[in-house]
């Protein structure tokens, strides 16, 4: 009797926006987190100690860095470029297990000037190349840009607003791969939908933040003053949640 195969476990990245976050990444089953500041914004550079205190907390996880200097689109001036290269030596000093870039041109393709600059910079850690490509005029195009340029991995929405609206597309993208690389479906992958995104586009890893709204522990509040946006509450956050990690495994 031919014995049944084991299914290949889920691989679940989780965008963390903390060191506790990490923390509770692992606690949940995740295989690794792709750690950001300013998630609000679309995710920046993660600073030295919040990259070391994951680090400290987490023993099995793999921590992956986004490399972005700013919110925005993905075109960077000379002086970013820099800034990007600083904090790529940064973060390998540091010992990370991976990085996370993206860029484009004026014109919407993918940047392979600075691509090449930033993977020389990165090598050997492996890169995935993030949703600057949902952003990008020919994605059949780019995506072999990106593979010839050595990324492992691309994450991306479909070039929609969430993965469930792109699953066309990272279906496509997922055959035209053809194991090259390894497209991570992402934005909006949640619970309740990853196992439909999985069998509509063949997919293997996924990409989620699971988070839970956790309230300050502040008793007196000011709320007459902001620090920053005034549409972004201050009195309350969101952190990766270990529940809602496993429930996506």
């Amino acid at each position: 009797m031919t014995p049944t195969p084991t299914p290949t476990r889920r691989i679940l990245e989780i965008c963390a926006n903390s060191a506790q976050s990490c923390l509770e990444a692992e606690a949940g089953g995740a295989t690794r987190v792709e750690l950001c500041a300013a998630i609000p914004e679309g995710g920046t550079t993660p600073s030295y100690g919040a990259i070391r205190t994951a680090q400290t907390l987490t023993s099995s996880i793999g921590i992956h860095i986004i490399i972005r200097p700013r919110g925005g689109d993905f075109l960077y001036t000379q002086t970013e470029q820099q800034t990007m290269l600083y904090d790529i030596a940064m973060a390998k000093d540091l010992g990370v297990d991976g990085l996370v870039f993206g860029c484009l041109t004026p014109e919407g393709d993918i940047d392979l000037r600075l691509l090449e600059q930033l993977m020389t910079a990165a090598a050997p850690l492996p890169v995935t190349f993030h949703r600057a490509f949902d952003v990008c005029r020919n994605p059949a195009v780019a995506l072999e840009q990106i593979i010839s340029a050595g990324c492992s991995r691309l994450l991306t929405s479909g070039q929609q607003p969430d993965a469930l609206k792109g699953i066309p597309l990272i279906a496509s993208l997922v055959r035209q791969a053809a194991g090259r690389i390894i497209i991570m479906p992402g934005c909006g992958v949640r619970a309740n939908n990853i196992a439909q995104i999985e069998t509509a586009t063949g997919a293997r890893e996924f990409h989620t933040s699971a988070r839970s709204l956790q309230q300050s522990a502040m008793q007196y509040r000011n709320t007459n003053v902001p620090m920053g946006n005034s549409f972004i509450p201050e009195f309350e956050r969101e952190e990766t949640d270990r529940k809602k990690v496993a429930a996506c495994l």
